[in-house]
């Protein structure tokens, strides 16, 4: 991954943004401008320097990790307040300093306040918002990579395990089953709790996998995703255990198969997000279900598994080429049960190209 450019791609966003400097303290930001992945840290750029803090837990593999990235940032490894203290005097000349809105709470705005103040550093504080997420949005190669391999860890721990769902488990053991098969595939984690919902559990989006046995006729939604070297994947399949034992089951699925694959053909560089979103659900209503999709179609996908542009009503997102996003309609009956099909994809030239590639029939 190309992660010593980042820094120089992020500094012009500062002027424009109306500050002299931003604190990065967005964990996955300071990961994507450094390459740095310890669980506690904090990155000052300005026009021409940066300082990256951290306790001494991360001494070693901050410098490690920092110089195998090729970034040139000056390090200060100590507790908290000596880390606040090194930032207050590198903030010294700053007028106005960014920090990340979404990623500072009240009571640190506060203290870095004081901070500044203690070490001569006079500049204002103003909020900031996706300034480093807007260089996110776009995937180069090395991130492609990650991601196209953790959607094909999933998808071979899938084929792998979901015969057992005609063996009489439980949700909860064959979600367990399929985490685990992520793992001996190589994913150094899931990216979220995997969702099982069997039966009438199919109707609860983000239904928890519990005691639940799966039975015969049932339908199962199964939503789940691999994390490989700090990058996410995100798949949805809805299969049946035999014959569906509620008929209408299955027209709700091919239904839903259909709206996924009206949103995919509106990927394209330049779409609207909410295009994208309302292609899926203008194709569940023709099919009279509109009323029973109750969720958005999409998101970016990367290291987040939730992260920029949203597919949903009202957003005001545009698609690039290289973004990585999900398409995944659903419809749900409550009570009786539901469906969704999601794929994680990148945005190409030509439209999208899938990076998840399970098959969509719903056979075990």
């Amino acid at each position: 991954m190309d992660v010593s450019s980042r820094l120089g791609r992020l500094r012009p966003k500062l002027a424009a943004a109306g500050c002299d400097g931003l604190l990065v303290t967005s964990l996955d930001n300071i990961s994507y401008l450094t390459g740095f992945t310890g669980s506690a840290a904090m990155l000052l750029v300005t026009a021409s320097s940066a300082l990256f803090c951290s306790d001494g837990r991360y001494d070693e593999q901050s410098a490690a990790q920092l110089a195998a990235a090729g970034v040139e940032a000056e390090r200060q490894i100590g507790r908290p307040p000596e880390q606040l203290q090194a930032l207050g005097q590198a903030a010294r000349g700053i007028g106005r300093l960014g920090v990340e809105a979404h990623a500072i709470s009240w009571a640190e705005k506060r203290r870095l306040a004081e901070v500044l103040v203690e070490n001569g550093a006079d500049g204002e504080i103003v909020a900031t918002d996706g300034l480093v997420e807007e260089l996110r949005l776009v995937k180069d190669g090395g991130e492609l990579d990650r991601i196209e391999l953790a959607a094909e860890v999933a998808d071979i721990a899938l084929a792998q395990v979901k015969h057992r769902l005609g063996d009489g488990l439980t949700e909860a053991e064959f979600a367990l089953e399929l985490d685990f098969e992520m793992r001996r595939r190589g994913a150094d984690d899931v990216s979220f709790e995997t969702i099982v919902g069997s039966g009438p559990n199919g109707a609860l989006p983000h239904h928890r996998p519990g005691g639940r046995r799966i039975e015969e006729g049932d339908v199962v939604v199964i939503d789940f995703g691999a994390l490989v070297d700090g990058y996410h994947s995100d798949m949805t399949r809805t299969l049946t255990v035999g014959t569906p034992s509620l008929p209408e089951m299955v027209e709700l699925i091919d239904a839903v198969l259909v709206a996924q694959r009206a949103g995919v053909r509106a990927l394209r560089p330049g779409a609207k997000c909410a295009d994208v979103d309302a292609a899926c659900r203008e194709s569940l209503r023709q099919a009279g279900y509109g009323e029973l999709f109750v969720h958005g179609t999409g998101h970016g996908v990367g290291l987040q598994i939730h992260e920029a542009p949203s597919l949903a009503v009202g957003s005001a997102d545009i698609l690039e080429e290289g973004a990585v996003v999900t398409v995944e309609p659903g419809a749900y009956l409550p009570g009786v049960g539901g469906a969704r099909i999601e794929d994680t994809l990148v945005v190409t030239a030509s439209g999208a190209r899938p990076l998840t590639k399970s098959t969509k029939d719903t056979s075990l």
